[in-house]
């Protein structure tokens, strides 16, 4: 990167221009564990985006900071994200147990509660894909904003933006890939329920 930029300090940056004081940038353990924690006002940037100067590094604190940034400007998508995260966690632990027992016993043992598992399952799972739904503008917003923030800051070079822009799109993607996977996991429980009826 141009202007060799921690990952730590082009977080700070753009929280100053943002105007946002409130909120600390961190170091945190763990491979991928980059995130923003609204409750804690807390920005956390793996070990090695936090010390790292590449243009990758910058892109996901660029990132980990249009959250912040969303948080701050009171962004809706944000809030109901929160809010559906209790439920996304408690919908994929049910629909995970429920479909194995759903599926042994509807199979299995013909158990008139097997199909009554599924439909559980098939409820857990939804909760899930809900999430990843409201994730997806959640995450391509964070990018966009990070993006612009990184131009007008003059943080990235003409030469760097469209590097970053490809950085900060795959990682959007990877989004797109979870709700995929959710969405077939879901369409299978599905097909089992209704498959279950005829057994």
């Amino acid at each position: 990167m141009g202007r060799g930029w921690t990952g730590a300090e082009v977080a700070q940056a753009i929280l100053d221009t943002a105007g946002i004081r409130d909120v600390r940038v961190e170091p945190t353990g763990g491979f991928l564990s980059d995130h923003y924690h609204p409750l804690e006002k807390a920005l956390r940037l793996s070990e090695p985006n936090y010390a790292g100067t590449s243009l990758a590094v910058a892109g996901v604190a660029a990132h980990e900071v249009g959250h912040a940034i969303q948080h701050a400007r009171g962004y809706w998508p944000l809030r109901v994200r929160s809010a559906l995260v209790p439920i996304c966690v408690a919908g994929q632990w049910i629909g995970q147990i429920a479909m194995l027992i759903g599926a042994a016993a509807a199979f299995g043992l013909h158990a008139p509660w097997g199909r009554t598992m599924l439909g559980v399952a098939i409820l857990g799972y939804a909760a899930v894909f809900l999430f990843t739904l409201v994730t997806l503008p959640v995450e391509f917003n964070a990018s966009s904003r990070a993006l612009r923030v990184l131009a007008d800051r003059g943080i990235l070079t003409g030469d760097e933006m469209p590097q970053a822009k490809s950085v900060l799109d795959a990682a959007a993607l990877t989004y797109v890939a979870g709700a995929a996977q959710v969405l077939l996991t879901l369409l299978y429980l599905i097909s089992l329920f209704t498959r279950s009826r005829d057994e």
